[in-house]
């Protein structure tokens, strides 16, 4: 991409709503999980479980205080002053689609501004009966706002940016759910939840039945090449988003410079290309290197991230969490 073709705060702002757009999503499926885990069983840890979810989002609970649903939610779904949380990144996304309405189609600017408006009357509707329409209502129309990304924009710059925002974002989620399931904390999701978090427990039942092995749901969310929603898959992704918007590294200089925004990632990718399946026995607690590659992962995001906003919108820094995750304590 050259300053010729977009500007600088359009691509930034087709990057983020692209991140803003999957961060609700992942967000709800997560809290839908949970939901259901809790109702599907009565006798479940709420404190524990509500302290899971703010570890996997990197919000950290506050001590000495009982965390039920009720606050979660509140921090996590309807704080429309948070990028963290659900409210917070549609309310973002809206903006950013506003801010690039010149290239985002009509279609999908009227899907955001539409669920915007109708998430004042789900909240209502959610503190009454319950959040499961709030969250389906966000899950249906990220998916039909990424639906019209891919049939009413073009395969140009501006589509690739969306999609290269939405990658990392997945990444970067994805690994959130599985380091706190792999360090075994007390409060950590058990694996079926995990799978359906991610969105991943259909596809993966078609592939490897019910059995729900830890090694074998590790192996699918990191390392299957056809599931949309896998690690590499959208590693893969974003490095060909950056490769198809004219990094240095699809010319390489004589002297072999590489492209600081794909260095991270592809590296990542190839790591993960060549890892051994049996490695992830991991996910069992025997494989000591996963929590660093978990971490390593969202620090090559973070590092892309970086290097993005350098190359093609260096006027700014790149909008971060607002509350940094670490795995250590979770």
């Amino acid at each position: 991409m050259t300053s010729d073709t977009m500007l600088c705060r359009i691509a930034e702002s087709l990057f983020w709503l692209g991140r803003y757009v999957e961060r609700a999503d992942d967000t709800a499926r997560i809290l839908d999980a949970y939901l259901h885990r809790l109702l599907e069983d009565p006798w479940s840890d709420e404190d524990a479980a509500c302290r899971s979810l703010h570890a996997i989002l990197g919000v950290a609970a506050e001590d000495g205080k009982h965390c039920d649903m009720d606050s979660v939610l509140d921090r996590l779904a309807f704080d429309s002053t948070s990028s963290g949380s659900i409210d917070g990144a549609l309310r973002l996304a809206r903006e950013n689609a506003l801010s690039s309405r010149e290239v985002v189609s009509t279609e999908m600017w009227e899907c955001l501004n539409s669920t915007w408006h109708q998430l004042a009357e789900q909240r209502i509707t959610a503190r009454r009966t319950g959040p499961h329409s709030y969250l389906g209502l966000v899950r249906q129309r990220a998916a039909l706002f990424f639906g019209l990304a891919d049939s009413t924009m073009s395969r140009d710059d501006g589509w690739r940016f969306v999609l290269l925002g939405r990658s990392l974002e997945r990444v970067d989620m994805t690994a959130r759910l599985l380091a706190v399931r792999v360090l075994a904390a007390v409060h950590a999701p058990d694996w079926p939840t995990l799978l359906s978090a991610s969105g991943a427990d259909e596809a993966f039942m078609r592939i490897h039945g019910a059995s729900g092995d830890p090694v074998g749901v590790a192996e699918f969310l990191l390392l299957d090449r056809g599931f949309p929603r896998s690690v590499l898959h959208a590693l893969t992704t974003a490095e060909e988003c950056l490769v198809e918007l004219g990094s240095p590294a699809a010319t390489p200089a004589p002297w072999g410079r590489p492209d600081p925004a794909r260095l991270p990632i592809g590296r990542m990718r190839t790591r993960l290309e060549y890892l051994d399946p049996r490695e992830l026995a991991a996910a069992t607690g025997g494989f000591p290197g996963l929590p660093g590659l978990l971490r390593d992962l969202q620090e090559a995001c973070s590092d892309t991230a970086h290097a993005v906003a350098e190359r093609f919108f260096p006027y700014d820094g790149p909008v971060e969490w607002s509350v940094e995750w670490s795995m250590e304590g979770v």
